[in-house]
C-alpha cells in the first residue's frame, strides 16, 4: 500500500519533468548577431526621426488604411441611448523615414515603441467613454516592414451615442454607428480609406445583446465640412432588431390577461354590486402599475410609442368596462320610474255594463287621455319587422297608438347591457389587435 501511494505521488512529477524537458529542448534562442541588427536597425531609424512631423509633410496626404476586428457588441441602453462595444482598431500607413535594408523583413515590437513615432490622431467622434486595455501590458502591436509600412493596432471599448427611434418600441430596429475621422488633419493632409473586408466580427455567441439580434453591419465614408477644413468622417453602421420576448412576457400577456378579465363582470350578476365594483376598481388599478412598469425601461421621449398604444387602449377597455356597470347600476336602481295614472284617473276609462250591452264612457279631458295612452302603451306587446322577438339586441317596434312603424327607430333594452357587452368587448379587442399586430409587425 506504501508503495503504491509513492507510485501515485511521482507519476504526476515524472510527466511533469518529461513535458518541461521537450519543452526546454525545442526553444530555440535567437543569435546574438540577429538581435543586434535589430537594435541596430532601430537606433538608426530614430537617431534623426521626428515624431512630431506626418509622413510626406508638404508633399502628399498620408493614406491610413484602417481594419475593424469586432469583439463584442452590447449591452444597448435604450434609456441613455448608447451601445458598448469591444473592438481591435488597425490602421495602415506607409513612413518612408522608418524603411530599412536588412534581411529581416518585419520588425515586431511591443507598445515600448509605440510612443517614439508619428501615430494617427484619430479619434471617435460619437464615443461617451472609451478605454484602452492594459492588463497585463498595454494591447497594443506595432510592426514595421522594411519598406517603411507601418501596421499599428489597439484594443478599445467603446460607449458610443446611438440614436434611438422608438416609435415601434419593442418591435423597433436600429442602425447604431461608430463614427471615427482624425482631430486635427484634414483631407489634404490625412485621408482614411477602408480595406477590402475591413470589418470583421467574432462569434455572436459571447455578445451581450440580451434584448437584440444582429442583423448585419455595413460601413461608409463621407466628407464633412467645418470652418477648419474638409474632414473624411468613416462611420461602420451595426443593424440591430429588438427581441419581443422580454416585453411579451412583461408587459403585453399580462395586459391582455386583465382585459379578460374584466369581462368576467359581464357574467355576474347586476345585483352583486360589490363583487362587480371590485373586479372593475382592481383591473383598473393593475392597468395603471402596468403602464407605469413598462415605462420604466424607456426614456421620457415626448411621442407615443407602440407599447404606450396598446397599454393605453387595454386600459380603456378596462375602464369601460367598468363606467359599463355604473350605466346598467344607474338605469337599473337610479332612474326614477315612470309615473302611473291614478285608479281614479284610470276609472274614467272603464268599460260599463248599461243595459244589454257594454258601453265605454269617453272624456275629453286631454290631461286623462294622454295618460290612458301611456298606460295601455305600456300594456302594448311590442311585435318587431318579420315576426322578430322584441327581446333581442335591435329591433323595430310598433306604435301602439297609430298602428305605423316608426322609421329609423331602434329598441335597446338598458337592462341586457350586459348582454350586449359580451358580445361587443371581446369582438371589438379581437379587432383591435389584429389591426395592431398586422400594422407594426408587417407593415
Amino acid at each position: 500500500g506504501y508503495l503504491l501511494h509513492l507510485i501515485l505521488i511521482s507519476s504526476p512529477k515524472m510527466e511533469y519533468e518529461e513535458e518541461y524537458e521537450d519543452v526546454t529542448m525545442n526553444q530555440k534562442l535567437a543569435p546574438k548577431t540577429m538581435e543586434a541588427d535589430t537594435t541596430e536597425i532601430l537606433n538608426n531609424l530614430l537617431k534623426e526621426y521626428d515624431k512630431k512631423l506626418r509622413p510626406d509633410i508638404g508633399v502628399k496626404p498620408t493614406v491610413i488604411d484602417v481594419d475593424i476586428y469586432v469583439n463584442s457588441i452590447g449591452p444597448v441602453s435604450s434609456i441613455d441611448m448608447e451601445y458598448q462595444i469591444d473592438i481591435i482598431f488597425a490602421q495602415t500607413w506607409t513612413d518612408s523615414r522608418l524603411s530599412y535594408n536588412s534581411t529581416m523583413n518585419i520588425l515586431t515590437l511591443n507598445s515600448n515603441m509605440v510612443g517614439l513615432i508619428w501615430l494617427p490622431d484619430t479619434i471617435f467622434r460619437n464615443s461617451k467613454n472609451a478605454d484602452s486595455h492594459w492588463i497585463t501590458t498595454p494591447n497594443q502591436l506595432l510592426r514595421i516592414w522594411n519598406d517603411g509600412k507601418i501596421l499599428y493596432t489597439l484594443r478599445l471599448t467603446i460607449n458610443a451615442e446611438c440614436q434611438l427611434q422608438l416609435h415601434n418600441f419593442p418591435m423597433d430596429e436600429h442602425s447604431c454607428p461608430l463614427i471615427f475621422s482624425s482631430y486635427g488633419y484634414p483631407r489634404d493632409e490625412m485621408i482614411y480609406k477602408w480595406r477590402k473586408n475591413s470589418v470583421e466580427t467574432s462569434d455572436q455567441r459571447s455578445w451581450r445583446l440580451y434584448q437584440f439580434d444582429f442583423m448585419g453591419l455595413r460601413n461608409t465614408s463621407h466628407i464633412v465640412k467645418t470652418t477648419a477644413g474638409d474632414y473624411i468622417v468613416m462611420t461602420v453602421f451595426f443593424d440591430l432588431s429588438r427581441r419581443m420576448g422580454y416585453f411579451t412576457i412583461q408587459t403585453y400577456i399580462p395586459c391582455i390577461l386583465t382585459v379578460v378579465l374584466s369581462w368576467v363582470s359581464f357574467w355576474i350578476k347586476k345585483d352583486a354590486t360589490p363583487a362587480r365594483t371590485a373586479l372593475g376598481i382592481t383591473t383598473v388599478l393593475t392597468m395603471t402599475t402596468l403602464s407605469t412598469v413598462a415605462r420604466t425601461s424607456l426614456p421620457r421621449v415626448s411621442y407615443v410609442t407602440a407599447m404606450d398604444l396598446f397599454v393605453t387602449v387595454c386600459f380603456l377597455f378596462v375602464f369601460a368596462a367598468l363606467m359599463e356597470y355604473a350605466t346598467l347600476n344607474y338605469y337599473s336602481y337610479g332612474a326614477s320610474p315612470r309615473p302611473r295614472p291614478r285608479n281614479s284617473q284610470r276609472m274614467n276609462y272603464s268599460v260599463l255594463e248599461v243595459g244589454p250591452a257594454p258601453t265605454v264612457i269617453k272624456l275629453n279631458n286631454s290631461t286623462y287621455n294622454n295618460l290612458y295612452w301611456q298606460e295601455f302603451e305600456d300594456a302594448c306587446v311590442y311585435e318587431c319587422l318579420d315576426g322578430k322577438d322584441c327581446q333581442s339586441f335591435f329591433c323595430c317596434y310598433d306604435e301602439c297608438r297609430g298602428g305605423g312603424w316608426r322609421k329609423g327607430r331602434i329598441h335597446i333594452d338598458i337592462l341586457e347591457l350586459d348582454a350586449y357587452s359580451r358580445v361587443f368587448f371581446p369582438t371589438s379587442f379581437i379587432l383591435f389587435n389584429v389591426v395592431y399586430w398586422v400594422s407594426y409587425l408587417y407593415l
